[in-house]
């Protein structure tokens, strides 16, 4: 379950995107059409899950509207002596985690693990190896308070995600306007 990004921010993100790779450390960049927000990560799941995740979702959102996301700063996972992945933030994300938090709840009910600390966040890296590593923790500090701009969140898009040797390919399921 994912929140797209608006394409008016791609250019932006990709100039972030250019200036890490300036470290020259090893990453992989999260192509300009797979930059989407992560709501809950599913795995493997059946039809029939689908389902269940597509009327449960349908009727949290009954609950909500569209709203607006700030994005700005950049950090990293899990921390910055061991980067594995290089994302973007929300400023003030309330809205945005009570919606996750409602609906991981429902989720929950069906089986699934509880999101314990989710940080809501646009994976624009992954980092591949230490090499470089302080230059690239240099330059997210640099930019940890860089101004992405504004977007309205006004769907969530159950996607599925198929693992190829040169990265995922992400194919929209469902569409849940807000």
């Amino acid at each position: 379950m994912a929140v797209d990004l608006d394409s008016n921010l791609s250019n932006k993100i990709q100039e972030v995107q250019r200036e890490i790779k300036k470290t020259h450390a090893p990453l992989k960049m999260v192509e300009p059409e797979n930059l989407h927000f992560t709501f809950k990560f599913f795995g493997d799941i059946s039809s029939s899950q689908a389902q269940q995740i597509i009327s449960a979702t349908e009727e949290k959102l009954d609950n909500y509207h569209s709203f607006p996301l700030h994005v700005k700063g950049t950090g990293v996972f899990p921390n910055i002596e061991y980067m594995r992945v290089v994302w973007l933030g929300i400023e003030d994300p309330q809205i945005f985690s009570k919606l996750q938090m409602d609906i991981d709840q429902e989720f929950v009910k069906m089986g699934f693990k509880k999101e314990r600390s989710y940080i809501p966040h646009l994976t624009i890296a992954r980092v591949k190896g230490p090499k470089n590593k302080e230059l690239l923790a240099d330059t997210i500090k640099k930019l940890q308070d860089i101004e992405i701009g504004n977007m309205t969140v006004e769907k969530l898009v159950l996607k599925k995600s198929e693992l190829t040797p040169v990265g995922p390919i992400y194919t929209d399921v469902h569409e849940f306007y807000i």
